[in-house]
């Protein structure tokens, strides 16, 4: 299984989630992740090496972005996460 590092802005709504079942949502999808990293979708242009991953939940969609980072073994790195409304907006100015 990958290793896990999660950045800042990732943190912080993690952290910030008070619907317990969006947040259970949020863990299974990074604990899938980890088991399997190439699970979410590649990005293109811009947020090149960026993989999403769609959770759905209230007929809302959220997000997760993540790269995954190949040293002595493999590091997923969660970039951030949030509902999809403004999100790769927010993504391109955060890691670009």
């Amino acid at each position: 299984m990958a290793e896990l590092k999660i950045l800042p802005p990732a943190a912080k709504y993690l952290k910030k989630l008070k619907d317990k079942r969006l947040k259970k949502l949020y863990e299974e999808a990074i604990k899938a992740i980890l088991e399997n990293p190439l699970l979410g979708e590649e990005k293109k242009g811009d947020l090149k090496g960026v993989r999403g991953y769609d959770i759905y939940y209230n007929r809302i969609n959220y997000e997760l972005a993540y790269t995954i980072e190949y040293v002595d073994n493999t590091v997923v790195v969660i970039i951030m996460a949030g509902t999809r409304e403004n999100f790769y907006e927010q993504l391109k100015r955060y890691w670009n």
